[in-house]
């Protein structure tokens, strides 16, 4: 049995709110894209007594705060109604790694570094299930694999890049430059998520964030 794939340029069209998360997600993930790769290299090199062993426990740190975090974060965002609350969290997060990667700038002891990763734990619990759930509802009818294969492509790609240019950063400018930069990308995915349709009302109709509910109804209460 053959299945013939015909890809026209009208299957490469999403919805706004899937093009807005998919652009914030490349500014978030882009500017942590600019660190990651080097990150470990900081810690040697600039963190007073660290040691191979200290990059293991940082990433042991964040990754269990992180997936610690998340759980109980996704469970509360699940029983509340309507996007507010996900909208809310995940501007909350972005703005929180925001100011993570920034002070990163400040880190000189082992002490504090462990304390600000566990910081971004908290930043990317927070924003791992906000985001998604909201991405979530508004995927395009019966091209859900096509959008969050999207999403990944593009943030892959982005990531790529900004590793390569995240070094060279680092290289001629210095670790701060990078913290730096990645932050200010942080800031402007929030800015990007204000724009988003649907979500936020254009300046000037109304001072009051707009959300409309798209939580897909209980076949159980419809029945």
């Amino acid at each position: 049995m053959f299945v013939r794939v015909n890809i026209k340029f009208e299957d490469f069209k999403i919805n706004r709110i899937v093009k807005y998360f998919i652009l914030s997600d490349l500014f978030f993930l882009g500017g942590w894209g600019f660190v990651d790769p080097i990150f470990s290299i900081f810690i040697v090199e600039n963190i007073e007594g660290a040691t191979l062993v200290t990059v293991g426990a940082v990433a042991a740190v964040y990754l269990g705060t992180k997936s610690l975090a998340q759980i109980p974060i996704a469970f509360l965002l699940d029983r509340l109604d309507g996007e507010k609350d996900d909208f809310y969290i995940l501007v909350i997060s972005l703005m929180m790694s925001g100011v993570v990667l920034f002070a990163f700038t400040a880190v000189q002891t082992i002490p504090m570094l462990f304390l600000v990763v566990f910081l971004k734990g908290l930043a990317f619990a927070l924003y791992t299930p906000s985001w998604s759930a909201i991405f979530s509802r508004h995927l395009d009818y019966k091209r859900y694999a096509f959008d969050w294969t999207l999403d990944s492509t593009t943030i892959g790609l982005a990531a790529g890049l900004a590793s390569f240019v995240g070094g060279a950063i680092a290289s001629a400018f210095g670790f701060e430059m990078v913290f730096i930069f990645g932050s200010v990308l942080s800031f402007v995915s929030v800015a990007v998520l204000l724009l988003a349709p649907d979500l936020v009302l254009p300046r000037g109709t109304t001072r009051r964030l707009f959300f409309k509910d798209h939580t897909l109804k209980d076949p159980e209460k419809i029945a």
